[in-house]
């Protein structure tokens, strides 16, 4: 895989602050969204590219690897355990036939991970001095998958890469941002015969254009009209499964919140439960007023007053 800089991808500098890199992150998640550029192959790419920017630069540990270790930077604890062990073994201490990295003290780490990882992710050494008879588990894989907040709201399967094996899997529906799951045996092979380590992997659910989510609730803007505020109507609002027909009472006020309930997100593994969709009316003032009507609106207010 391509090294790519995500510094360069969000515009911005090595110095940036966290909220710089938010606000870039999310300046431009808007700009190359799906909905907003349906079908368009090359804004779907940068978007994926800006999720993954997102997921190393905005958060301050994953950013601190990726500063010291590059395009490595998932493999820094592999490395920084390495070096240990080579120094260990220095001191005559025995390993259990691991024996210790093929790298000197003071060498490039870039070439630890070469010869390590062959440049890709995971891995089990290749490059261990000598040879032993002990059985050992593979590697472990940490992997990120990001998914929309609509895909993440209903049960389905994907398939991706993993060092060139295709795995498929079903993610119910109700997974949470960072939640990890694990899938056994599906890591790197084992050593001399031992069993294959486990596959990761962290869900990185993305921001939504429309719904906010709170644990298994929603929550949504609705843009009312200044006449069904006062007068009261009906209006429509989007859930996750359709639409729903609103009933507005009279006198609305700007900011008032109605709870739909069971028209949140869906309960993880807990079949036909889900959270709330709470919504959020936005009096909507009228523009470009006829004469007439600034007339209709001072009778108003004389009658107010």
């Amino acid at each position: 895989m391509a090294y790519i800089d995500y510094y360069k991808v969000l515009g911005i500098d090595k110095k940036a602050t966290p909220d710089e890199v938010k606000k870039a992150y999310r300046k431009l998640a808007r700009k190359y969204h799906p909905d907003v550029n349906p079908s368009d192959k090359e804004a779907e790419k940068k978007f994926k590219e800006l999720n993954e920017a997102n997921e190393v630069l905005g958060n301050a540990a994953n950013r601190t690897k990726y500063d010291q270790y590059g395009e490595h930077w998932k493999h820094s604890e592999e490395y920084e355990k390495a070096q240990q062990q080579q120094r260990q073994s220095q001191q005559g201490r025995s390993y259990g036939g691991f024996g210790s990295a093929d790298f000197g003290e003071g060498e490039d780490f870039s070439d630890f991970f070469q010869s390590m990882f062959g440049g890709s992710s995971g891995g089990f050494g290749r490059s261990t001095r000598g040879s032993s008879s002990g059985k050992f588990k593979g590697q472990d894989v940490e992997a990120t998958l990001s998914l929309q907040l609509r895909d993440a709201a209903k049960t389905h399967q994907q398939t991706f890469d993993i060092n060139g094996r295709k795995v498929r899997i079903t993610i119910p529906a109700g997974v949470s941002n960072g939640q990890k799951i694990k899938l056994k045996g599906h890591g790197n092979p084992g050593h001399n015969g031992g069993p294959n380590g486990d596959l990761f992997i962290t869900f990185n659910i993305e921001e939504d254009y429309q719904f906010k989510r709170m644990g298994n609730d929603l929550s949504a803007d609705l843009e009312i009209d200044l006449y069904t505020a006062i007068l009261g109507g009906e209006t429509l609002v989007k859930t996750l499964d359709g639409t729903v027909n609103l009933k507005v009472k009279p006198e609305t006020q700007n900011g008032t919140k109605v709870k739909l309930k069971g028209k949140g997100f869906p309960i993880y593994k807990r079949e036909g439960e889900y959270g709330d969709l709470l919504v959020t009316y936005i009096v909507k003032m009228p523009t470009n007023l006829s004469d007439k009507e600034k007339e209709l609106f001072l009778q108003l207010k004389n009658l107010a007053s």
